[in-house]
């Protein structure tokens, strides 16, 4: 098994997660959030029970920020999780 680094793994994780929320943000900010929420929860076969509420700037940040954040640390967590198999199947 090939190892990998686990600071571009937390950087592509971090970078994944913080654009799909700021692609949500995109979308609450331009009024399209509402229905795409209502869309995929009827995909579920679940009435929506959520309302969108207004766009808020400072929570946008905070929302693609923490979860830009939160992807990197598992990124790397997972690489380092990966990395300790990899070095175990190279010992068998």
């Amino acid at each position: 098994m090939k190892r990998t680094s686990p600071h571009l793994a937390g950087v592509a994780l971090g970078s994944f997660l913080g654009l799909w929320h700021a692609f949500w943000a995109f979308l609450v900010f331009v009024g399209a959030a509402q229905w795409l929420i209502d869309f995929i929860f009827r995909l579920h076969m679940i009435a929506p029970p959520y309302k969108i509420t207004g766009f808020n700037l400072l929570t946008a940040f905070s929302l693609v920020f923490v979860t830009a954040c939160l992807g990197y640390l598992s990124g790397l967590v997972i690489a380092l999780i990966w990395n300790r198999f990899a070095m175990a199947a190279e010992n068998v």
